[in-house]
C-alpha cells in the first residue's frame, strides 16, 4: 500500500463520496469544505439513457463486423472451390472453368447499416410529436453542453493517499458527505448504484439480507427434492400416483436417478455465490470489491450452516437414534459418544475436497476444452479469437475464500473432539495450497482488487471454528454433568470472545486505513480540531486560511510508555527486533516506478464510461480478392474499420497474427488507474 507504484496510482488518492447534500452539489462548494488538499473533483452525472444508446451503438458495430466477415468468408470459400476446380481441370487437361466471384458493388456497408438504422428519437416530451433526430449525436452534444442531471456523488482526487485516507476518516462521522470507497479503479465502479440515496440503501440492505437469510435456512428444501429424485423407487412405492415412473425404460430411469441428481445439485450449489453477488449489487453497493466482500460474508454463512452444521447434526444424531429408541435413559451418554462420529464424514470430505479441487485446478478441463476444441466452433471472427487468447479467467474472491474457510472451520472445530481430522486437513490444505497458488500466479487474473480485505476477512471468519469447538466441548461436558470442565470451558469461551473483540478493534484501523508515519507533516491540513464542520455557521464562512492556520502535526499513534516498552512481553513480540530484509530482497514490486498518466487519462479517469467510450473498431479479415480493402474504403467514413493482422489460411479458416498481438487494430493500452 505504501509502495511508490501504489501511491502513484490515481485510484489510491481518490475517494468516492455519496449521499452528498444539495448545498455541496457544486464542485466549487464541495472543494471549499474539503480544504485545499485535492487536485481534481469529478461530479457524477446521470448517464442512464446515454449508456443504453452507447450499448446499442456498440451492438450495431459488432453486428456490422460479423456481417462483413460472413460476406468475405463466403467469397473466400467460393474462391477456394474455384481454385480446386482449376487445379483439377489442369490435371485432366480440361478447359479452365469460368471464375465466379462476389459482387461487392451490391454487398457493401449500406446493406447492413443504412442511415435509417441509426437510433433516433423525438426530443419532445409529447409522443409522436416533433422531428426525429440522431440519438447518438444529440447525446454527445448534451455531454459537451453539460446538460446532465447531477447525481449526489463525486470522486475527489487528493494530492497524496494519506490526505485521501485522512479525509475518509474525518468525513465518516459527518452527515454532509458519505465516503463510500477509496482506492477503487474506474472499472470497479457500479455506476447505476451511485444514485441510490441513504434511506433507500438501508431498505435495500434489509430486504436483501432477509432474502439471503431465508435462502440459507430453507436451502435444504431443494436439496431434499433432489435427494428424493435419486431415491425415486422408494417414492413410487410410497406415493401411488407416481407409479407411472416404473414404466420408464431402465436406462432412462438410471440416468434420472443417478446422473440427474448429481448434475442438478452441482448447478444448485454453483448458483449460491451468483445469487449472493446479485443481492450484493441490489443492496446498493457502489463497487465490485464491496460486492465481493458481501458475497464472501453470505457464502461463508451458507457453507458453515449447510455444509458443516446441518451435516454434523444429521450424522451425529443418526448414528445414535436406534439405540436411544431402545434405551431412552442412555441418551446423554450415547450422544456424547456418537457426536464425534460425524468426524468420519468430514475426514472423507476434506480428502475429497483436497484431491478434487486440486485435480480440477490443475486440469482446468473447461478452459482446456474451450481453448482447443470449443473455440474452433464458436470463434468465427478475429475479435473473438483475440479476446480468448489474451483474456485470463478472473478470480472471484467472494466465492473462493469461503470454500477454504469452511474446511478450516471444520478442522478447527473437530481438533479437540477428533484430532485425527487435523492430520488429513494438513495434507489437504498442503495440496490445495500448491495448486491454488499455481493458478493464481500463472492461470487466473485478479479482476477485482479488494486490497487484501478478503484475506483479512477470511482470517476473522476462521474464529467461527474456535467458537464452535468450545461450544461443542461445553455441550459434551454438560451431557456428562462434569461441573469443573463446564466452568473452565465457559471461562475460555468468554476469554475467546474478549480476545476476538480486542483483535478486531485493534486491526480495524490497520485494515481500513493506511498507518500514519510518525513525524510526517503531510497530514497537517486535516489535523485541525478547532474547526467544527458541523457548526451551525455555513461552510462558506470558514475560509481556507483559517483551516491552514489551525493545522497541527499528525498525532503519533505509537505507545509512549517507557514501562511498557521495557516489558518482557513487548520485547518478545516486538516485530522490529526480529525484522529481516528478506521481503525487500525477494519482492521487487516496491521498487516499481509510479505510473505516468497523460493529461487526457487524468482528466477522464472517473468519467462515466458512456461519456468517453469511442465507437468500436470494426476488425475484418483481409482476403486476396481485395473485398476487405473495398469494404474498408467504403466504411471508414462512418466508423473505424481495419483488415490488418487477420487473414485466411489455405483451408479457408480465419487466422490472426498472434506474434504481434499488441499491434492488432482492437488492441488498447490499459491504463493502470
Amino acid at each position: 500500500m505504501l509502495s511508490p507504484f501504489n501511491e502513484g496510482k490515481i485510484s489510491s488518492r481518490t475517494v468516492l463520496f455519496t449521499s452528498i447534500s444539495e448545498e455541496y452539489m457544486n464542485p466549487m462548494r464541495l472543494g471549499e469544505v474539503l480544504g485545499g488538499a485535492f487536485d481534481r473533483i469529478w461530479m457524477v452525472k446521470d448517464c442512464k439513457e446515454l449508456t443504453k444508446k452507447v450499448e446499442e451503438r456498440d451492438a450495431i458495430a459488432i453486428k456490422l463486423e460479423n456481417a462483413e466477415i460472413k460476406l468475405i468468408t463466403a467469397a473466400n470459400d467460393r474462391r477456394l472451390k474455384w481454385e480446386k476446380k482449376v487445379a483439377k481441370a489442369e490435371r485432366k487437361g480440361n478447359p479452365i472453368p469460368e471464375r465466379r466471384g462476389v459482387d461487392t458493388q451490391t454487398r457493401n456497408i449500406s446493406e447492413w447499416m443504412k442511415a435509417k438504422d441509426r437510433p433516433t428519437h423525438r426530443p419532445g416530451k409529447i409522443p409522436f410529436e416533433g422531428e426525429k433526430v440522431d440519438t447518438i449525436e444529440t447525446q454527445k452534444q448534451a455531454i459537451a453542453g453539460n446538460e446532465w442531471r447531477q447525481i449526489p456523488a463525486a470522486f475527489v482526487e487528493f494530492r497524496t493517499q494519506f490526505h485521501a485516507n485522512e479525509s475518509r476518516r474525518v468525513w465518516s462521522a459527518r452527515n454532509q458527505l458519505e465516503p463510500r470507497a477509496i482506492g477503487v479503479a474506474p472499472k470497479e465502479i457500479i455506476w447505476e448504484n451511485l444514485e441510490i440515496k441513504r434511506n433507500e440503501r438501508v431498505l435495500r440492505v434489509f430486504a436483501t439480507g432477509t432474502f439471503l437469510t431465508a435462502m440459507i435456512i430453507f436451502w435444504t428444501v431443494p436439496v431434499a427434492v433432489i435427494g428424493a429424485i435419486s431415491n425415486i423407487n422408494y417414492l413410487t412405492a410410497k406415493v401411488p400416483f407416481l407409479s407411472f415412473i416404473n414404466d420408464i425404460s431402465p436406462v432412462i430411469l438410471g440416468v434420472i436417478t443417478g446422473l440427474l441428481p448429481s448434475v442438478a445439485l452441482s448447478i444448485l450449489m454453483a448458483l449460491v455465490p451468483i445469487v449472493c453477488r446479485w443481492m450484493g449489487k441490489l443492496s446498493g453497493e457502489v463497487t465490485t470489491p464491496a460486492v465481493e466482500l458481501k458475497c464472501q460474508n453470505w457464502y461463508f454463512a451458507f457453507q458453515v450452516i449447510q455444509v458443516f452444521i446441518v451435516t454434523t447434526f444429521s450424522s451425529g444424531a443418526a448414528s445414535a437414534v436406534s439405540k436411544i429408541i431402545q434405551n431412552p435413559s442412555s441418551a446423554t451418554t450415547l450422544l456424547a459418544q456418537s457426536l464425534p462420529k460425524a468426524s468420519n464424514f468430514f475426514i472423507c470430505y476434506i480428502i475429497v475436497q483436497g484431491l478434487g479441487i486440486a485435480a480440477g485446478n490443475l486440469i482446468n478441463i473447461g478452459a482446456l476444452f474451450m481453448l482447443t476444441i470449443g473455440g474452433k466452433f464458436l470463434d468465427k471472427s478475429p475479435r473473438k479469437m483475440y479476446n480468448r487468447y489474451t483474456t485470463l479467467a478472473g478470480l472471484g474472491w467472494g466465492s473462493l475464500y469461503p470454500k477454504f474457510c469452511c474446511l478450516g472451520v471444520i478442522a478447527i472445530s473437530y481438533s479437540c473432539i477428533a484430532p485425527l481430522v487435523l492430520g488429513f486437513a494438513t495434507i489437504g490444505f498442503a495440496i490445495l495450497y500448491l495448486t491454488v497458488r499455481y493458478n493464481m500466479l500463472f492461470v487466473l487474473s485478479n479482476d477485482v482488487d479488494t486490497k487484501g480485505l478478503s484475506y483479512a476477512k477470511a482470517l476473522q471468519q476462521l474464529m467461527v471454528g474456535v467458537y464452535i469447538s468450545e461450544i461443542c466441548l461445553l455441550g459434551l461436558f454438560a451431557i456428562n454433568t462434569t461441573i469443573g470442565p463446564i466452568v473452565l470451558m465457559g471461562v475460555f469461551l468468554v476469554f475467546t470472545a474478549i480476545y476476538h473483540g480486542a483483535m478486531r478493534h485493534t486491526a480495524k484501523n490497520l485494515i481500513m486505513h493506511i498507518p500514519q508515519p510518525a513525524g510526517d507533516g503531510q497530514l497537517s491540513l486535516f489535523m485541525s480540531p478547532a474547526i467544527n464542520v458541523n457548526d451551525p455557521a455555513k461552510p462558506d464562512d470558514i475560509p481556507l486560511t483559517e483551516v491552514e492556520n489551525h493545522a497541527q502535526e499528525p498525532r503519533d499513534c505509537t505507545v509512549d510508555s517507557e514501562a511498557f516498552r521495557n516489558g518482557l512481553l513487548f520485547k518478545f513480540f516486538d516485530s522490529q527486533i526480529f525484522r529481516t530484509d528478506w521481503p525487500d530482497d525477494k519482492f521487487t514490486f516496491h521498487s516499481q516506478e509510479a505510473p505516468i498518466y497523460g493529461e487526457d487519462a487524468r482528466t477522464e479517469a472517473y468519467f462515466n464510461p458512456a461519456m468517453i467510450s469511442p465507437a468500436p473498431m470494426v476488425w475484418i479479415v483481409k482476403d486476396v480478392m481485395n473485398i476487405s480493402a473495398k469494404e474498408v474504403e467504403d466504411t471508414h467514413r462512418s466508423i473505424r474499420i481495419s483488415d490488418a493482422h487477420a487473414t485466411f489460411n489455405g483451408l479457408g479458416d480465419i487466422e490472426w497474427d498472434q506474434e504481434r498481438f499488441d499491434q492488432v487494430p482492437i488492441g488498447e493500452d490499459k491504463i493502470c488507474y
